[in-house]
């Protein structure tokens, strides 16, 4: 009953977007139920979800109540509140911009907001550059194209932290959707200077800024490698090719069905670089081209995915785990070699991240901080570096998901910087003639062969959402082994561990090296499984992984 008043209430008021009204009227029953069985869910990301008419829904009313909050929220916290807005190439990514700055405009809070769509990291840098109190970014990154997201973050740069999140989330409950936001209009608010645009000095020194990570210190390296570069319909074009051609990369092949900002991502439906059939078509362009190196950023840019030619001639994409390892590597023996290492150097990485990444750390005398799954939590690290006086002891930050960063000049991964980085890390390889496959398994040859792989499970629906909590109790059940591998030890996150927020992770520690971590994704309705195996060798760790996935789903399915 209580749905259906809600339905009704947004077909008498919902009247301003003719696409929301078109759905409205053309909604049946299940899809009456799904759009407004709860409101879209508001935490440390934000929001995010589907496109479309509802309370759990992502369109220009749920825009407008989030961004209500938030400027209750910074009226409270400040004497004079601003806001830094950006979006990325997504279906109504510029509408919502618009009306959340038309809503903060409205409420007194000062708007500074980039002209043309932009990747996440610059939200991030404008915050802190601008000294705004806060950041919004209209994106809902690697998604499929039916969605769209909101992320906030506060002004120190980083995504909001849990207790800000509680507060603003708070204020959001206060509100009716229809009768309690404050509107005004977006060109008349440029015309009166409550809006501005973000001028283009901001963006230049953001580049500057990823042009600065360099680790070569000096060091000349052949740079003419071939890249064929994709931005998967998204940010990335424009300030990754700029970086790239500023620092002597110019041999770059950009995919032409891919260039162009398209929120509908034709030829890749699912524009996550950690999908294999998203980088499909740039392993066909790479073929073409007799590229070195295959580059591709997810659509806000943020988190980048290569392939490189093994010794067969034949391209083969590394993970993002790999990446990353390689990464870390590589920036920190070029530190020890120039003697630029930092006192008390830190490496930060999610608890799902290959804990090879440690002993890499270790080795070079970095101390490993592991954090909750979500770039968010290793920017806070940062930030409570800086608190310290010790910004400059952050030496990377990754997570398996191809999020990287080299620098505390953000709090948030930055694909503009993954890039660069990955390119300038190839250069230096190939001038000593060692592919970057070569380097990967000179690592597994000192610290052991170790594979990490991801599975995702999909619950749509009211109906998914409790089955996915059901399961996650059903995985706290006192299962004793996974493929025959016994269970060490089960941390359990939702009551918060080893001074971690609380979150619904489960991470089962197995005998030889081995672990299970299970959650429900933040972003999407899946159930995400991460299995880590070490072994002698990849033939050998795929049987133990398989052994291990078959148990796991025996529990999901």
């Amino acid at each position: 009953m209580k749905i259906r008043k809600e339905y009704e209430r947004w077909l008498a008021n919902a009247v301003e977007d003719t696409d929301v009204v078109a759905e409205l009227k053309a909604m049946d029953y299940a899809e009456v139920e799904d759009a407004f069985y709860r409101d879209l869910a508001f935490g440390t990301g934000g929001l995010r979800g589907v496109i479309g008419a509802g309370t759990n829904r992502m369109n220009i009313y749920t825009v407008s109540k989030a961004s209500q909050g938030l400027a209750d929220y910074l009226k409270k916290h400040f004497e004079e509140p601003s806001v830094t807005i950006g979006y990325d190439s997504r279906i109504k990514s510029d509408v919502f911009a618009k009306v959340a700055a038309g809503v903060f405009a409205a409420n007194g809070v000062r708007v500074s907001i980039w002209p043309v769509l932009m990747p996440v990291p610059t939200v991030s840098f404008a915050t802190r550059y601008l000294h705004t109190s806060a950041g919004v970014m209209v994106t809902a990154s690697h998604n499929p194209g039916k969605y769209n997201g909101y992320k906030v973050y506060g002004a120190d740069g980083c995504q909001i932290t849990t207790e800000a999140a509680a507060e603003i989330l708070a204020e959001i409950k206060k509100l009716d959707i229809f009768a309690d936001i404050k509107t005004s209009d977006f060109e008349a608010d440029m015309a009166n200077g409550s809006i501005r645009y973000i001028p283009d000095e901001v963006y230049t020194a953001f580049v500057e800024k990823v042009k600065s990570q360099s680790v070569l210190f000096g060091e000349n390296v052949n740079k003419n490698v071939a890249i064929v570069y994709s931005p998967l319909n998204g940010t990335g074009l424009k300030p990754v090719t700029r970086t790239l051609q500023e620092m002597g990369y110019t041999n770059i092949t950009v995919i032409k069905e891919q260039e162009q900002p398209d929120g509908h991502f034709p030829t890749c439906p699912y524009p996550n670089p950690e999908i294999k059939e998203a980088m499909a078509l740039g392993m066909e362009y790479a073929r073409k081209c007799n590229a070195d190196l295959l580059l591709a950023t997810d659509p806000d840019c943020d988190r980048v995915g290569i392939a490189v030619k093994n010794k067969a001639g034949e391209y083969e994409l590394l993970t993002g785990n790999q990446t990353g390892m390689l990464l870390l590597d590589y920036i920190c023996s070029q530190r020890i070699k120039h003697g630029k290492m930092p006192a008390d150097p830190v490496m930060i990485k999610t608890i799902v991240t290959m804990d090879m990444g440690e002993q890499i750390a270790a080795h070079y005398g970095l101390r490993t901080v592991n954090v909750l799954t979500g770039f968010k939590f290793i920017g806070e690290q940062i930030g409570k570096l800086e608190q310290l006086g010790k910004a400059d002891s952050y030496v990377f930050g990754f997570e398996e998901s191809y999020g990287y960063l080299t620098g505390s000049y953000v709090r948030d991964k930055d694909g503009v910087d993954g890039a660069y980085m990955i390119c300038e890390m190839f250069s230096y390889y190939a001038t000593q003639g060692i592919s970057l496959l070569d380097r990967l398994d000179e690592l597994y040859k000192t610290y052991g062969y170790c594979l990490n792989t991801l599975h995702s499970y999909e619950f749509d629906g009211s109906a998914g959402f409790a089955r996915m909590q059901s399961i996650m109790q059903a995985f706290r059940g006192g299962i004793k082994e996974f493929g025959g591998k016994k269970v060490v030890r089960l941390l359990d996150y939702v009551q918060g561990l080893d001074g971690l927020p609380k979150s619904d992770v489960l991470k089962f520690l197995l005998e030889d090296n081995c672990f299970l971590v299970v959650r429900p994704s933040g972003t999407e309705p899946k159930l995400k499984i991460y299995i880590s195996v070490s072994a002698e060798n990849k033939e050998m760790a795929e049987e133990v992984e398989d052994e291990i996935a078959k148990t796991a789903e025996k529990w999901i399915c």
